[in-house]
């Protein structure tokens, strides 16, 4: 067989593998090493093996991902997310719709100290869900709210994939935290207005509830003090290069542990828990690493990535047009796959050939473009039914709520978000602008 034919095979097989529940790492790794052998041999396979994984796991930029896990376990425990939703409620709540408006001001400000998607949406979801089924809210606005909302903690800085992103890309982690801030405030205000828009329409799905004093307001942003800190000194260190984002994180991890202990909220057991916690995150994330490793590495030496860069680049076909196509594809397997799967099992692919395209910008621009766009499509495919894992994870946490109705719920924030991508493909500049005012 060619090399062309057993990429061909190795794709299929996975796909398979994954449809059949198989977990992603070991398909990953199994599709990997056959590809190798058929591709090498066995001698050369383990010879490969004997070193990659040292060379893999002992790189200095790979530690930022169990700190920055840490810190976001670290400020579950201590109920950083209770206080928070309390404080944007304070602010909020009293608008019709307020409730859901504040769970995703909520989800924004903990997926800045979180990095991850799933939690933050069960993180938030065991915070707000309850309180707003208790004010009258419609099991869709509560449900479709919280998994779009959660869809914030893999890009609002720091991002734990757009760390991975800029691993496999060898592009700048800062540049493209930048990058993400943008786009972040577009998707909360967008999903705010959707939520405005939503209960206009359907006005007993998000009823109004009585407001707080002016006084009780400010008193309560006294409980998110902390996250305010945390927040400014992480990625404030980390913009104005005061440290790296591996220091960064270890500086967030310190501060949001001596805040836990000095409020009472985080024991030494607690604390314990959360190493374990992240450990057992960090295995995984690891493992996807190196399953996805071995098999791009196979899929490498069958050229089919360089083959169908230079194809792209001499075959006339607009980018545009090539790109609406990879945006598609994210789509319909970020309905199926967890966002850091698909980045790292995709971008080795896709990324040559979309930097082999003439977009008219400088390659580094080009580069933290593709990298926004993905990491939002794959948001989008995430509460996109019938397979979204977002709105499943949701579903697992609210099983009174039918899933027609969790899907319904969804449907706004499917439109915004396909919104905001047409945005950020038509006017670049949003990526990268920022960028170039902080680091010239």
């Amino acid at each position: 067989m060619s090399p062309v034919e057993i990429s061909i095979i190795m794709v299929v097989v996975l796909m398979a593998l994954i449809f059949l529940r198989m977990p992603i790492a070991l398909a990953m790794a199994v599709v990997g090493a056959g590809g190798y052998m058929a591709l090498s041999g066995w001698m050369p396979l383990m010879a490969y093996l004997k070193t990659a994984i040292v060379d893999k796991y002992v790189s200095y930029d790979l530690a930022v991902i169990p700190l920055f896990i840490l810190m976001g376990q670290i400020a579950t425990r201590t109920g950083i997310s209770r206080a928070i939703f309390t404080a944007s409620n304070a602010w909020l709540g009293h608008w019709r719709g307020g409730l859901a408006m504040a769970s995703v001001a909520g989800c924004a400000a903990f997926g800045s100290i979180c990095g991850s998607s799933i939690a933050t949406a069960t993180t938030m979801g065991r915070v707000a869900l309850p309180e707003m089924r208790r004010h009258g809210y419609s099991g869709a606005l509560s449900s479709g709210t919280l998994a779009a909302g959660g869809t914030l903690g893999i890009l609002i800085p720091p991002s734990v994939v757009l760390i991975i992103y800029a691993l496999l890309t060898e592009q700048n982690i800062v540049k493209l935290f930048l990058a993400a801030t943008i786009p972040g405030i577009l998707a909360v205000l967008g999903f705010v207005l959707a939520i405005g828009v939503y209960v206009r329409l359907f006005p007993d799905e998000g009823p109004a509830h009585k407001g707080l004093p002016l006084r009780e307001r400010i008193r309560s942003l006294g409980g998110v003090w902390h996250v305010a800190l945390v927040f400014s000194a992480v990625l404030g260190g980390i913009y104005g290069g005061v440290f790296t984002p591996a220091e960064g994180a270890s500086v967030g991890v310190i501060l949001i542990t001596i805040t836990g202990i000095l409020m009472r909220t985080l024991s030494w057991r607690g604390l314990f828990d959360c190493v374990i916690e992240t450990a057992g995150s960090t295995a995984m994330i690891f493992a996807i690493i190196f399953g996805a490793d071995l098999f791009n590495v196979a899929l490498a030496l069958t050229r089919v990535p360089t083959l169908a860069a230079d194809w792209v680049a001499t075959a006339g076909i607009a980018p545009m047009t090539v790109l609406l196509i990879v945006i598609a594809f994210y789509i319909v397997m970020g309905c199926i796959m967890d966002s850091l799967s698909m980045i790292l099992l995709t971008v080795p692919v896709f990324f040559p050939a979309f930097m082999a395209m003439d977009f008219g910008m400088d390659p580094t621009h080009q580069a933290i473009w593709f990298g926004i766009i993905s990491l939002i499509v794959v948001e989008l495919g995430m509460i996109t039914p019938p397979v979204g894992l977002n709105l499943f994870m949701i579903s697992a946490m609210a099983p009174d709520i039918p899933t027609r109705k969790i899907f319904r719920g969804a449907v706004p924030f499917l439109i915004v978000e396909c919104l905001r991508v047409a945005i950020i493909v038509a006017f670049p500049a949003l990526t990268f602008w920022l960028v170039d005012i902080v680091t010239g």
